[in-house]
């Protein structure tokens, strides 16, 4: 079923911006009752899922058997503490997507993209936050920069002073609005990106936000996710961290290593940098995406499972798979449950339509 608000016969673009919002929300789903990385690591997540016989997984996370969970900072009788929100959103119990910074951002970028156009500046990026984004609804790099724009602070110092959380992994969650918005246009994309980026972020977290932003963009166009990874990477420096990891992961791929034998690499490799930093967190998402292979349930399926930032990565995956396949192309699993309703911490955007949020972005990305 369509979302209300969707072209009713819209071109291919269209549809494809839609999938893009529906992958992106279906992913922060599907992640977020699990989103804590240093407690939810890929072993627990598929322990979880055996117990609860959801593997393959190509679904919601399934409702835990009593007794069996408990909510953060409680213990269930077999160890699985999940979120809060857990009840909203597990299979069967979805009634639209629940509230999440990594929608928040999307919606609010539109916003600024509608107010400001695309001449829009890092300043400008500030004054929307504080004046549309509840403090408490922010978190790490973005709650200093809060913090420091509160305080009077300009960009770029609003990146810098007092925040030890520059390189996370904000920025990237905030980017896909800017691919969204310039299909087939990559370099656009990346330099959006980092004109909203650097108001938090500096190096790899700023990188992060245009390799993101860029692919997505590509995926317009591209054959394929390889394809799509390959030029968000023409978007950043060859030589950052974040660049050599994404590359590094590739070809973990093309040697024929599995999908698990790689994650186990790559968390050799990036395991010091924590659950939450740009480039452990990339490296997940290009993963699921390579080994996806296409396929959008086991691209977000897959991504979730590398743990880490559960949510965020799901989100970002499943925006590029949906933008690959386009809205008629996700299985309705993943999208019927979400009802075209989306929550938002957004003042005025609480209770949007999904399809109606893709229409605005599609007038945008034909500017």
């Amino acid at each position: 079923m369509r979302p209300s608000g969707a072209p009713a016969q819209g071109t291919r673009t269209a549809d494809r911006i839609l999938g893009g919002w529906l992958g992106r929300i279906a992913g922060n789903m599907l992640g977020k009752p699990i989103e804590r990385g240093d407690y939810w690591t890929r072993e627990r997540i598929d322990r979880y899922l055996r117990l609860t016989d959801a593997l393959p997984l190509s679904d919601y996370l399934p409702e835990p058997p009593p007794g069996t969970a408990g909510t953060a900072g409680t213990a269930g009788t077999a160890g699985f503490e999940l979120r809060p929100e857990w009840r909203q959103c597990v299979r069967g119990r979805i009634h639209g997507s629940c509230r999440d910074d990594d929608v928040d951002y999307s919606i609010l970028g539109l916003h600024l993209l509608e107010t400001h156009g695309f001449a829009f500046t890092t300043e400008q990026v500030g004054e929307l936050w504080l004046l549309r984004l509840p403090y408490l609804q922010t978190f790490t790099a973005e709650r200093a920069a809060y913090r420091n724009l509160a305080a009077g602070l300009k960009p770029p110092l609003t990146a810098t002073y007092d925040n030890p959380h520059q390189e996370w992994i904000g920025a990237l969650i905030r980017a896909d609005i800017f691919g969204w918005t310039s299909p087939g246009d990559p370099l656009r994309a990346a330099s959006l990106a980092r004109r909203d980026a650097v108001l938090s972020h500096t190096g790899n977290g700023v990188y992060g936000a245009m390799w993101a932003a860029a692919m997505i963009a590509a995926a317009f166009t591209a054959a394929d996710a390889r394809e799509a990874i390959d030029t968000g990477l023409d978007r950043i420096p060859a030589s950052c961290r974040l660049a050599r990891t994404i590359r590094r992961t590739t070809a973990l791929h093309d040697s024929g290593l599995s999908w698990s034998g790689a994650l186990d690499t790559l968390a050799e490799e990036t395991g010091g940098l924590g659950w939450i930093h740009t480039v452990p967190n990339a490296a997940l998402i290009t993963a699921g995406l390579l080994y996806g292979a296409g396929d959008f349930s086991a691209t977000v399926a897959l991504t979730v499972r590398g743990g880490l930032d559960t949510d965020s990565n799901g989100a970002t995956a499943g925006s590029v798979a949906g933008v690959l396949c386009g809205a008629s192309g996700i299985p309705p699993q993943w999208t019927r449950p979400l009802e075209d309703r989306v929550r938002s911490a957004v003042f005025g955007f609480d209770g949007s339509r999904i399809g109606e949020l893709a229409n605005r972005t599609a007038r945008l990305a034909s500017i």
